[in-house]
C-alpha cells in the first residue's frame, strides 16, 4: 500500500468578504452587481446565480482601494467587508505619552471632538 502525498497551495486570505445572508448580488435592482462594475482590478465576477454574491477571483491582486465597498448599496448592512492588512491600518501617536494606536484595537482612545482650526464646515455645524 503506497501513501499518496499531495501539495496544496497555501490559501490566500481574502481581502474582500461577502456575507451571503445580506448580499443579493444587487438583484433584481441592477443587471450586474455594482461592486463588480466598480472594481478597478477586475477581480470580481458576477455569480451565475444572480441572487448570490459575486465571485472573487485573484484575491491577491486586490489593491485595497475600497471602490467595491463604496459602490455597494448594502455595505452598511455588512454585505461586503474589506479586510485591511494589519500593517496598512491607520495609526496615530499621542504626543503627550508616546502611546501608539491603530484602528480596530481593543481599547481605542476617545474621539477628538475639538473643532478644526478653521472651524467646522457649514453643512456640519450644529444647529442651535
Amino acid at each position: 500500500m503506497s501513501e499518496k502525498k499531495y501539495y496544496a497551495p497555501i490559501a490566500v486570505s481574502s481581502r474582500v468578504e461577502f456575507d451571503p445572508q445580506v448580499c443579493d448580488g444587487c438583484y433584481p435592482t441592477f443587471r450586474e452587481p455594482l461592486c463588480v462594475k466598480a472594481c478597478r482590478m477586475d477581480i470580481l465576477l458576477p455569480n451565475p446565480d444572480r441572487t448570490k454574491p459575486p465571485i472573487l477571483i485573484y484575491p491577491d491582486e486586490c489593491c485595497e482601494c475600497g471602490c467595491c465597498v463604496h459602490a455597494c448599496p448594502k455595505s452598511l448592512k455588512g454585505a461586503i467587508k474589506l479586510n485591511w492588512p494589519t500593517h496598512k491600518l491607520p495609526r496615530w501617536k499621542r504626543k503627550t505619552t508616546g502611546e501608539h494606536f491603530r484602528v480596530g484595537m481593543p481599547n481605542p482612545p476617545p474621539p477628538n471632538t475639538k473643532p478644526p482650526v478653521g472651524g467646522w464646515y457649514p453643512e456640519v455645524q450644529k444647529k442651535e
